[in-house]
């Protein structure tokens, strides 16, 4: 895997994937598209979410079911690469291609995008 350098904290990551949208976190996507919600195409059409009221159950169901916690390491990189191959991470799709859902989460969330191409844009 390749050194990918943030440019935001961890505060600022987990931040986002609790309150951000399906378009900058593919931890919101996965759920959002495993609960169900509808993926839309905003703005311009380029980028998609599950809209505001999507976005808002997904954020509570979130709020009530999702916890988070991490472990201090200096190069954590070199530890990601060990923990997926050794842990059951279904919701994890990078270097991930072993898990038995790997392939259905995959095709899961193709759907929700092909879905939102062919469906109007929201405001």
């Amino acid at each position: 895997m390749a050194n990918r350098t943030s440019t935001q904290n961890l505060r600022k990551r987990v931040r986002y994937h609790y309150r951000g949208n399906a378009a900058g976190s593919t931890l919101r996507l996965t759920l959002g598209c495993l609960l169900g919600l509808e993926l839309r195409r905003v703005g311009k059409g380029k980028r998609m979410t599950f809209g505001k009221a999507g976005e808002a159950a997904l954020s509570q169901w979130m709020a009530d079911n999702a916890r988070v916690f991490w472990v201090e390491q200096d190069e954590p990189w070199t530890s990601e690469s060990q923990l997926i191959s050794q842990l059951d991470l279904p919701l994890n799709l990078d270097q991930n291609r072993h898990n038995a859902f790997h392939s259905r989460l995959t095709e899961l969330r193709a759907q929700a995008r092909q879905r939102a191409r062919e469906l109007p844009i929201s405001s």
